[in-house]
């Protein structure tokens, strides 16, 4: 733990995770800066009380020399892009810079599970968090869960099972995990990286020397991760498929678990709560840390079977007279709702999709739905749009609806065998973010229930 006292640390953005570290900091004694670029806030009253309280110096509306000059280092928050005029500042001023998972790594000798990807790295997390709990104190952290500065101090965590953004890890050039999870990689993020091959390198470093972990788990069923697992540190195991001695994989509709060549039979996906080819490769990253910290299959196999699904994440959220519903409302973009989408086969479907349109291209949702969906209700200011794609599509299936309601009224009134939310849209042009969207889909389908 370094020795804080007197030093001048300056953090970027008032997020969650820059307060948490701007109060580790200043609990450990260091002289605490906070600079924000925005405008101060009505809502932001309250915590800006608490910071000035514990004399944490904030300025709002711009980042100023006097903030700048003299800082010992420098701890951003996730979002801020390593080219910006503030970066440049810094990098001018010979101020280095550093995410506040390196910090949290840096505070405390306790291990880190890091789990980053384009899509699954929440499930994972909290997946793999809830079994190591069968047998330790590990606590899901990071973009899941709390920032890690908040929790370091308490010296009865075992492990800090670390959800990673590439935004985090573009800023950690020392973070060694002791497991580094690849859940999957696909285009995300450019305009911040300056280019896929920068969004993809973020990622990669902490599989990589000088951040070799012990251990690389890797996706088998992604090209890219495929051909990387050859030059990542570490030992490496891979899931989605069986190849290899190390690997976890699905066999015969079991979860299957393979060290050394020697396999192991952990869980029948009948007794698993998740579905869905992506969810079992979720289910299978989080058999790989559990048994590399030796938790016992038994164990391993309760608690998935308790595990509890992440809300807005192919969550299932009620039945009623043969109709089975699914909030996915964290499906954003066209890749997360074919993921769903892929999960339901060989029944009817009713799938409420639309929002604010990303105008990212539909051909592969198309496909997806004409393949695993009999009806399509669409809302919001993407509708017309995704009609017109689907017809030319050849699915002609299609409901239009003014209302979350209204789509749930007419879901339930064709009787299908599921009712799945997933918008493959923003949400802003009806409601606040997906979080709320996914709450009224809840609370209305309860109200229909009973």
């Amino acid at each position: 733990m370094s020795n804080w006292f007197d030093k001048k640390v300056l953090v970027l953005g008032l997020s969650k995770s820059g307060i948490a570290a701007a109060k580790y900091l200043n609990r450990h004694g260091a002289d605490v800066f906070i600079t924000e670029s925005r405008e101060e806030k009505p809502e932001d009253k309250e915590k800006l009380e608490e910071l000035s309280a514990l004399d944490i110096k904030i300025e709002m509306g711009g980042h100023s020399d006097e903030f700048i000059k003299d800082s010992y280092i420098a701890v951003t928050s996730p979002g801020i892009p390593p080219h910006c005029d503030l970066m440049k500042r810094l990098k001018e001023a010979n101020v280095h810079v550093i995410s506040e998972v390196e910090l949290a790594f840096s505070q405390t000798g306790k291990p880190f599970i890091a789990i980053t990807g384009t899509n699954g790295k929440t499930t994972t997390t909290a997946l793999t968090a809830h079994i190591l709990s069968s047998e330790y104190n590990a606590v899901p952290c990071g973009n899941y869960g709390k920032p890690p500065c908040d929790l370091i101090d308490d010296d009865k965590i075992d492990y800090f099972v670390c959800e990673c953004s590439s935004f985090q890890l573009e800023y950690s050039p020392a973070f060694q995990p002791q497991i580094s999870v690849w859940t999957n990689f696909t285009p995300d993020h450019i305009d911040w990286h300056h280019g896929l091959e920068n969004y993809f390198n973020a990622k990669a470093r902490i599989f990589k020397s000088p951040q070799t972990p012990a251990f690389s788990v890797l996706n088998a069923k992604d090209e890219k991760l495929k051909e990387f697992s050859k030059v990542a540190g570490g030992t490496v195991f891979m899931f989605g498929e069986e190849c290899g001695a190390n690997c976890c994989y699905v066999k015969d509709g079991a979860v299957y678990y393979k060290r050394n060549g020697e396999a192991e039979h952990i869980i029948d996906l009948a007794d698993c709560p998740l579905i869905g080819e992506h969810n079992y490769q979720n289910v299978e990253c989080s058999v790989i840390c559990a048994k590399l910290e030796g938790i016992s299959n038994e164990n391993i196999k309760k608690s998935i079977m308790s595990f509890v699904v992440p809300e807005h994440r192919l969550e299932k959220c009620g039945e009623k007279d043969g109709i089975t519903f699914y909030n996915d409302s964290k499906a954003t973009n066209p890749e997360a709702s074919i993921v769903a989408i892929n999960s339901f086969n060989n029944c009817d479907v009713a799938l409420i999709a639309g929002g604010r349109d990303k105008n990212t291209d539909l051909k592969e949702f198309c496909d997806s739905v004409n393949k695993h969906i009999k009806t399509v209700i669409l809302i919001g200011e993407a509708a017309d749009r995704f009609e017109e794609n689907l017809r030319n599509n050849e699915f002609d299936n299609i409901i239009r609806e003014g209302s979350m309601q209204a789509a749930i009224d007419k879901a339930i009134e064709i009787k299908p065998d599921v009712v799945l939310l997933s918008p493959a849209c923003a949400s802003f042009d009806m409601f606040s973010g997906y979080e709320e969207r996914g709450k009224v889909f809840k609370d209305y389908v309860a109200s229909k229930i009973g």
